[in-house]
């Protein structure tokens, strides 16, 4: 009952003070970021990272959670009508809703994506509000060596979902495990490799890390391709032939689409959210597959299928749901937005767990509204009367736009800190993402090691130091054990079995 009137009280928050003001503008932040491509919602909450430094921490979560959502669904918008996802998990939308637009029927596929937006990000906010408790409880069963098996589970899982470069996301996985244990010891008040340097002694900051991997290595990265190349002319012919009718699906095609294929698509989008590192570009996948499998025209696919379009979409919006599960739970980021959002709870003194959601729910509870009405209200509400508008960011000239976000990413990185010394550490590490991304190595692998590792050491030392330095308390201790085959389960049948297949 309390945490029914918490969350109701959650959703009573929203509308005071300055905090709608957070919601609405998150929300068409990250709908522009999400739309432009090479933009996204990870980028935009990097950049915001440092007014969270001078706001309350529940403006700032409401912001971090719009631009999630927001984020996750605008990408369908330049998917749909150029054929250019403005977002990673935009790929499957991509491919039948640009297949609507050639028939004439962009407007029409715009509308079911974001139905299935505003449908999935619906039921994974309202599943984060009804399970939070008892992931809660759970993780009041779990001790320390099973928090450390969790944490490894995490980082096996990691590195499993890169398939094809899983030996470089190991090595990601371990550059920011090593970046990670520079400055003061888990467990001992004692500086370590700071190399003599009083300046390493505190260590390094989330702040660079976030904001070189994901800003300064964009715009390298984007500078190089000359970014993407889109026809001004044929943006304002887009957006110009649609009108705003035109957005609201017909309830004949809704019907024929059922009920059961968007409920069924939130859930699988959902369950893999809670995967650590997975993300919504998985999700949206499996979502589309498993309804392409069982579709009544599974031919319709490829050429235009909208059931394809609602399945894609609930998936990766309701993914963002079930990301922040592992996240307010045990500390585990469930994709790179959720890494971000973990830092700003972490900048707040707030640390995840079983206390967070029993005695700080009034915190977190306004943040579970933002993801709900982001997706019941104003996915739908912005699409209708800011549809065309938005077609037309992608006009924006990509000269102007990269080097304002590299003056708002230098700066922010120095705001957060007030250090020189941190905002040149930005700088090298978008230097080395660039590097590492054009050679196949995943940034966020990188940056979910620096995260965990910490944990990963404590858990590990405490553990052998409550069993006097035996080992086999991973063995002996129930949650660790099944941690355990629980990662060698995902081993088997996301390495072993595929590399058989290969191999016969």
């Amino acid at each position: 009952m309390d945490f029914a009137v918490a969350v109701f009280d959650g959703f009573g928050a929203i509308f005071t003070g300055y905090n709608l003001v957070f919601l609405v503008g998150g929300f068409l932040v990250g709908t522009f970021f999400g739309a432009v491509p090479g933009l996204t919602s990870v980028l935009a909450i990097a950049l915001l990272l440092p007014i969270t430094y001078s706001i309350d921490v529940v403006p700032a979560l409401i912001l971090c959670a719009s631009i999630f959502m927001a984020g996750m669904y605008s990408g369908s918008i330049t998917a749909t009508t150029i054929n250019i996802p403005g977002a990673p998990s935009s790929m499957m939308t991509a491919i039948e809703g640009n297949a609507l637009m050639q028939q004439g029927k962009g407007a029409n596929a715009l509308g079911h994506a974001a139905l299935g937006s505003m449908v999935g990000g619906t039921i994974g906010a309202t599943l984060l509000i009804l399970l939070m408790p008892l992931a809660a409880q759970l993780t009041l069963l779990i001790q320390t060596p099973g928090k450390f098996s969790l944490v490894l589970f995490a980082l096996i899982v990691i590195v499993l979902v890169q398939k094809e470069t899983a030996s470089k996301a190991i090595v990601a996985t371990l550059a920011g495990m090593m970046i990670a244990s520079i400055g003061i010891d888990v467990m001992q008040p004692i500086p370590r490799f700071n190399y003599g340097t009083a300046t390493l002694v505190e260590g390094i900051d989330m702040m660079p890390i976030i904001i070189g991997m994901f800003a300064i290595s964009e715009i390298l990265i984007q500078a190089r391709s000359g970014g993407n190349a889109v026809s001004t002319a044929l943006v304002r012919e887009t957006a110009r032939t649609i009108r705003r009718r035109d957005f609201i699906p017909h309830f004949a095609e809704i019907r024929e689409i059922g009920a059961i294929a968007y409920i069924k698509a939130a859930f699988i989008g959902y369950g893999i959210g809670i995967l650590p590192g997975v993300g919504g570009s998985m999700a949206a996948f499996v979502g589309y597959a498993d309804a392409k499998r069982s579709s009544k025209k599974p031919e319709d696919y490829g050429k235009g299928s909208r059931e394809g379009i609602a399945a894609a979409e609930s998936a990766n919006n309701s993914m963002c749901g079930g990301a922040f599960v592992p996240m307010l739970s045990f500390g585990i980021p469930g994709d790179p937005t959720t890494a971000i959002v973990l830092g700003v709870l972490v900048i707040n003194g707030l640390q995840p767990g079983a206390r967070l959601v029993e005695h700080q729910l009034d915190l977190i509870a306004p943040m579970f509204a933002s993801l709900f009405l982001s997706a019941l209200i104003l996915i739908p509400l912005t699409l209708f009367l800011l549809g065309p508008f938005f077609i037309r960011i992608v006009a924006i000239p990509r000269s102007i736009l990269y080097a304002s976000i590299a003056v708002v990413a230098l700066v922010g990185s120095y705001v957060s800190t007030f250090s020189l010394f941190q905002m040149s550490l930005a700088v090298v590490f978008g230097i080395a993402a660039y590097f590492m991304r054009r050679a196949g190595y995943p940034v966020v692998s990188l940056l979910l090691g620096f995260i965990l590792g910490p944990d990963l050491e404590l858990y590990l030392r405490r553990s052998l130091s409550l069993s006097d330095g035996n080992p086999a308390v991973f063995l002996t201790s129930f949650d660790s054990l099944f941690f355990i085959l629980l990662s060698c389960v995902f081993i088997y049948f996301m390495a072993v079995v595929p590399w058989r297949k290969r191999s016969t």
